[in-house]
């Protein structure tokens, strides 16, 4: 077996906001979900299909956090593709999903991209496929 990527962690403030937007918002399935009580803390995995086969999402949230947390200015985004970026866009705002960067091509020319935002903040890049 080569190397690949297995998941990309982020942390989130309500585990089951955030588990709505992926998997409603953006057609991924939950698959795994475990709380770790001695850690005060659960992890929710979302992604497009199995793990041993795909990368996915690993959504951490410690419990009792009041603050947000900082994105910071290191972390880009996470990129989906989609078939039908302006449909995507067009549902997404119907169901009050923020939009900061409309469907459309890039300012210099290649793929026709948008970006949304979850429910904590983090940039979400749909690419055309």
């Amino acid at each position: 077996m080569s190397n690949r990527l297995l998941h990309t962690m982020i942390r989130v403030m309500d585990l089951d906001k955030s588990i709505d937007f992926y998997t409603r918002h953006l057609g991924m399935k939950l698959l795994r979900r475990k709380d770790y009580p001695s850690g005060e803390f659960t992890l929710a995995f979302v992604g497009y299909g199995d793990e041993d086969d795909n990368s996915v999402i690993e959504l951490t949230h410690n419990w009792g956090r009041k603050e947000p947390y900082e994105i910071g200015t290191a972390f880009g985004h996470l990129a989906v593709g989609v078939e039908d970026i302006y449909g995507t866009c067009d549902k997404l705002a119907k169901e009050g999903v923020k939009i900061p960067r409309p469907a459309g091509p890039m300012a210099h020319g290649g793929s026709v991209i948008a970006f949304v935002e979850d429910p904590d903040g983090y940039k979400i890049e749909l690419v055309q496929k």
